[in-house]
């Protein structure tokens, strides 16, 4: 009779972003199958609240949470805006989780369209937005000093695409933000 596989041995051999993917709730189909998916999703989520294990990005998540519940209703600013897509929340989610170390956490907010914003601001003259919808598609802008630009990326809720990393960590690191064209 095959043996249970620990939690501990899951994180070993496929790694966080393995067990992550497991977790996500569109992944199970048996009976089976959703009894990995809630086992996986347990662990994930003790982890993501643990800061030793998952530092800074236990805060994050937890905003992305509470802002999730506070502009979910339509008109939350008051002025017509759209609820915040559950899509942008998980995308959102899946891009803060697939942060190498190194890069700064951004700061969170609503956009007007169901949509979150992602932001790295080093100052008022240099700052990198990114724009997280329901769908694959990010849209980035930046702004360093004088030298701006703007462009859209692909994420596949994995791993980041190089160039909005490059832009991320050429605001945050007083480095030239020059984002290469796709």
């Amino acid at each position: 009779m095959p043996e249970p596989v620990s939690a501990v041995g899951v994180w070993l051999l496929g790694g966080y972003a393995a067990l992550s993917a497991c977790a996500r709730a569109d992944s199970a189909v048996s009976p089976a199958a959703k009894a990995v998916r809630e086992a996986a999703y347990s662990v994930v989520k003790s982890a993501e609240r643990s800061q030793v294990l998952f530092g800074g990005k236990a805060n994050v998540l937890s905003q992305l949470g509470a802002l999730a519940a506070e502009c979910g209703e339509a008109n939350w600013d008051g002025s017509g805006a759209l609820a915040v897509e559950t899509g942008a929340v998980l995308n959102a989610g899946d891009f803060i989780r697939a942060l190498p170390a190194g890069i700064p956490i951004p700061e969170i907010a609503p956009e007007p369209d169901g949509s979150l914003s992602l932001d790295w601001i080093e100052s008022r003259n240099r700052l990198f937005s990114l724009s997280v919808s329901a769908g694959p598609r990010l849209a980035y802008a930046w702004l360093d000093g004088t030298d701006r630009g703007h462009g859209v990326a692909r994420f596949d809720r994995e791993k980041i695409p190089a160039r909005v990393l490059e832009g991320i960590f050429g605001i945050m690191s007083h480095g030239n933000a020059a984002v290469r064209p796709s």
